[in-house]
């Protein structure tokens, strides 16, 4: 009996082992989960400044990014096997390198930072919902937002923008909280449904700009020696900045891997990155450069190539294509909230609280949360540098994710024994000492110094976008050395 009360104080029935009868997951599904991941205004910039800001050759852009997709999906693999082998989320795999009470903490620090940019996000998220309705209101009367009652601010939001994202807030919530066969749902639509929006946009700005449009994408990728010394260190930096753009999602990967039907699925649902990768950029590339033959077409005033999908329907001035824009914007960003923030912090918290959360509860946590930083996002919060806080501690995940690797494939030899995952017996096989692996805990920390430095020392910055794979590997060669003694 004291066994089994132990044993389930350390149970929720949120990230039990899944059923085989509820892994659902094929690569089609991993292929949007990927494309979600990618489209979002972030993504779109990123992907766009490689090519055109930086104006780089073509060959070593995509190149690049090539090389940053397929370490995504060699470290994604990795993580995403054991999860879905025996059908545990990323917090509860964690217990068998930290220890059953370590992986709450460490744990947490996803949960942490996947909360503090749920709020951002939705802050962004927000201010989409707001522009959809000013235009509304302006398309039935064009001064009603002179009206006293829209000028009026409170905690910095006018009534609109308050609004906005207490809707923003409340409509994620309803969405996120109905379970893995509904979140599987909203990723597949949002996916198709932004891909279909931007070849829409995209054949609209080419339909009378087709010859223009050739001209220019030719003057931007002309044929530039491919294989020079400048040009490897271009294609290097732009895989560890693509690379990095993945980083926050690779490490708790197992979500979602735990739901996919087998190991032969994941291997094809994530490979499927590239196809993504490859359909995004041409999209993205072929919509900043059509918006920029209009904008010369119709005499708009640009002082420089706009990357930002927002900026090129702010600029093209046209209300109902603004309106239908921000509608697929709103759809992308709310659908990477919930892969990269919401999910990851929801099974931290419950992770963290096992006997005393659910989804509902941790949703309204995460909510709760999410509504401070966003309030307080652009008057505080975003002037402080707090950014850098984040990343530092975001710097913890690549030294997290390089002991787990370790632990599991080399240490425990891919062995796992489900009773002692949620044990909290003194004899369990993961209790290690007081619930800790003391020896994973000074390895996390050996590879946050070497990954944090990148972020903190100004010579070494260069080497920022590597710091997740710069403290996996110092944290997996630690934890080797200290566990093999």
């Amino acid at each position: 009996m004291i066994q089994q009360k132990e044993t389930l104080n350390l149970m929720n029935w949120e990230i039990v082992s899944v059923n085989p009868n509820n892994k659902i997951w094929n690569w089609k599904d991993l292929f949007c989960f990927w494309g979600s991941s990618i489209q979002s205004i972030i993504g779109f910039s990123l992907i766009a400044s490689l090519y055109l800001v930086y104006q780089l050759n073509f060959f070593v852009v995509l190149s690049g990014c090539i090389v940053g997709s397929l370490l995504v999906y060699f470290f994604s693999n990795l993580i995403g096997k054991p999860s879905q082998k025996h059908g545990i989320p990323f917090p509860v795999f964690l217990r068998l390198s930290m220890g059953v009470y370590g992986a709450r903490y460490v744990a947490i620090l996803r949960g942490l930072v996947g909360t503090f940019m749920f709020g951002v996000q939705t802050y962004f998220i927000s201010k989409s919902i707001g522009y959809l309705i000013r235009i509304s209101l302006f398309s039935i009367d064009s001064t009603i937002l002179d009206k006293d009652i829209f000028l009026l601010f409170f905690m910095g939001l006018n009534i609109i923008d308050g609004f906005s994202l207490i809707f923003a807030l409340w409509i994620q919530y309803l969405l996120f909280s109905n379970g893995q066969r509904f979140i599987k749902s909203i990723i597949n639509f949002s996916t198709l449904f932004v891909y279909l929006g931007l070849i829409i946009f995209f054949i609209i700005l080419i339909r009378e700009n087709y010859n223009e449009i050739i001209d220019l994408s030719s003057a931007l990728f002309e044929n530039n020696i491919i294989y020079n010394k400048e040009n490897l260190i271009a294609l290097l930096s732009i895989a560890g900045t693509f690379f990095a753009y993945f980083s926050i999602v690779i490490v708790n990967f197992g979500d979602f891997s735990r739901y996919v039907k087998s190991e032969n699925e994941v291997n094809k649902g994530n490979l499927s990155l590239l196809l993504n990768l490859l359909i995004f950029s041409f999209l993205a590339i072929s919509l900043v450069i059509g918006s920029s033959v209009v904008f010369e077409k119709n005499l708009i005033p640009v002082d420089r190539i706009l990357t930002n999908p927002t900026d090129i329907i702010g600029k093209l001035d046209n209300a109902y294509l603004t309106f239908v824009v921000l509608l697929f914007i709103l759809v992308a960003s709310s659908s990477t909230n919930l892969i990269a923030n919401y999910i990851p912090s929801q099974n931290s918290i419950i992770n963290f609280f096992p006997k005393k959360s659910s989804l509902r509860s941790s949703g309204i946590l995460i909510i709760s949360l999410g509504f401070i930083f966003a309030v307080f996002w652009d008057p505080i919060l975003s002037k402080i540098g707090i950014l850098s806080f984040i990343d530092t501690i975001g710097s913890f995940f690549g030294p997290i994710a390089g002991v787990m690797i370790l632990d599991y494939y080399v240490i425990k030899n891919k062995k796992v024994i489900n009773k002692d995952i949620f044990s909290s017996n003194k004899d369990g096989a993961y209790y290690y000492s007081g619930g800790w692996q003391v020896k994973s805990i000074y390895s996390l920390f050996i590879g946050f110094i070497f990954a944090s430095a990148t972020i903190w020392n100004v010579e070494l910055r260069f080497l920022q976008p590597f710091s997740w794979l710069i403290g996996a590997f110092f944290s997996s060669i630690t934890y080797y050395l200290l566990a093999t003694k």
